[in-house]
């Protein structure tokens, strides 16, 4: 007999599945409550055990999500977004003895397949193999707002479908799964307008569980290197006649860090601006901004070339680049050794970016996926901006890359401040990398000023002044440091303070706008 490929298939969810997990949301939330591209990579990123995909000939029908917390936290009175964080899955806490239930949907076409069992039974084997106390969640009740004037108080309608009184088929779901109900959660989801905003604490008592668990890795360190070696160039701009010795300058600065074997090398912001220099005569800003935009394709071919050829992570910088609206974007791309390339766009373009080039601001703040971890890129004004950082984290990045060009001291001291501010609130590592010395003739490029720098948390795992590593100013060279993942995660769990842990998702939050594009996957050719 022929052996034939299985139809349903229940595996891990990767970051490349986000589109995916965010259309089947759509179409069984609706578009207005879907998820994000950037929650569902958060959710991945900081505990890639415990995302589940159905996927069935191919096609995603289902997702689960989860996450571990404290018991205390669990049964404490909350709602969705403050538990998961606003939906990132940033409050999983390594540290947590029961695994909470984030989400279970189900593609509407697919439901006669047993998929939301079979994602119940993954839950189980999940908190079994991390010897769990046990699995919470929110459940709904959605035959609750029907019935909600005979039963005004949701707690009665609860007691009723236990008593089988009445029959709600999400509730009596969860029953036969094996789950206790403990209390109703108030405000649970507002959007939930078939559950009046309630939820049901369910509860599932793992009956496996040890009187004293073993400590196992249950978040993004489990796949991770425990240490990360970075580059960063402080890049001299200089006048240049071809094109061709700009690249032999930047090669130069790859096979050093590859000689060092670091896993990332970072250059500054719009150090492809030296190519103004290649003309004779100066150009009008907006003739000279549109030229070095010409330069886009062999600039990303080289640089992809580079971080293959070299073995190493590349964050190019920044590079003036025509979008397909025929505007000018400052735009980092990051081109990793693997051959994939990601793009970030500048979100704040500067005053003077503005005034003298007509740079106009791009959209999107998404973590990338690296060998080495998730990361972020920040350009320059952007590292002064904390809810970009913020974003950043909660979608599972440990380091941000800040490429900056500053004219003076006052400038760069912006710029280091607002990093090491960055560093600090979001227990992350910020590597900054600056431009100096100076081209003439060319207009908005005359001066500069710059001490890159490896940042980290202030906390005792890490330098005493918060400095891992930094360089003289106003010199070309480079500084390289190791960083260690797993102190930073420690430090996280357990340091003198947990900015990341200790948020109050309950009085504060932040939100990304709806609708605006978002670079959730590589780009070979991304101009």
């Amino acid at each position: 007999m022929d052996s034939t490929k299985a139809k349903l298939v229940i595996r891990p969810a990767v970051p490349k599945d986000a589109a995916s997990i965010v259309r089947l949301s759509a179409k069984v939330y609706g578009k207005s409550d879907a998820y994000r591209p950037a929650q569902v990579r958060g959710q991945i990123n900081n505990f890639p055990d415990g995302q589940f995909v159905a996927e069935y000939e191919g096609d995603v029908v289902g997702y689960c999500a989860t996450m571990i917390v404290s018991k205390d936290i669990a049964f404490a009175p909350h709602s969705w977004a403050e538990i998961t964080g606003q939906g990132f899955a940033a409050r999983h806490d390594e540290e947590g003895d029961v695994l909470y239930g984030i989400e279970v949907c189900v593609d509407p076409d697919y439901r006669r397949l047993r998929i939301g069992q079979r994602f119940y039974r993954k839950r189980r084997e999940l908190c079994q193999y991390f010897e769990l106390k046990g699995i919470v969640f929110g459940g709904r009740m959605p035959g609750y707002s029907r019935r909600r004037r005979t039963y005004p108080d949701p707690a009665e309608y609860l007691d009723a479908v236990v008593e089988k009184q009445l029959r709600d088929q999400v509730i009596n779901f969860q029953l036969n799964q094996g789950y206790q109900p403990q209390k109703v959660l108030r405000n649970y989801d507002p959007t939930d307008k078939s559950s009046a905003g309630n939820a049901v604490l369910m509860y599932w008592e793992n009956p496996l569980a040890p009187d004293a668990r073993e400590k196992a890795s249950r978040g993004p360190g489990a796949t991770l290197p425990s240490s990360v070696r970075v580059a960063t160039v402080q890049f001299m701009m200089r006048r240049i006649s071809t094109i061709d010795e700009f690249e032999q300058q930047v090669e130069y600065w790859v096979d050093v860090a590859a000689d060092y074997a670091a896993d990332f090398v970072v250059f500054p912001e719009l150090f492809t601006l030296e190519l103004l220099s290649i003309p004779d005569k100066p150009l009008p800003p907006l003739e000279a901004i549109e030229k070095v935009a010409d330069y886009t394709e062999r600039f990303v071919a080289f640089m992809e070339q580079l971080a293959v050829s070299y073995n190493i992570n590349i964050i190019g910088g920044s590079h003036p680049t025509r979008v397909e609206e025929g505007e000018i974007r400052n735009i980092a791309y990051v081109f990793l050794r693997d051959g994939a390339v990601y793009s970030q766009e500048k979100l704040h373009p500067t005053p003077s970016e503005r005034r003298w080039w007509n740079i106009k601001g791009g959209y999107g703040a998404d973590a990338i996926p690296t060998d080495c971890g998730p990361i972020g890129v920040m350009i320059c004004y952007d590292s002064e901006f904390p809810e970009i950082a913020r974003h950043l984290v909660n979608q599972g990045a440990m380091m941000l890359f800040v490429p900056f060009c500053t004219d003076e001291r006052r400038g760069y001291l912006r710029v280091r401040y607002c990093s090491q501010a960055r560093a600090v609130e979001n227990q992350c590592y910020v590597i900054t990398s600056g431009v100096v010395g100076n081209i003439p003739n060319v207009e908005n490029m005359d001066i500069h000023y710059a001490e890159s720098a490896i940042l980290t948390p202030s906390d005792f795992p890490f330098a005493r002044d918060g400095v891992a590593a930094d360089t003289a100013p106003n010199t070309e060279t480079i500084a390289i440091a190791d960083l260690s993942l797993t102190d930073l995660l420690t430090s996280r769990q357990s340091g003198a303070v947990q900015n990341l842990k200790d948020r109050r998702f309950d009085l504060y939050r932040v939100d990304w706008k709806e609708g605006l594009p978002e670079v959730a996957e590589p780009q070979s050719k991304p101009f």
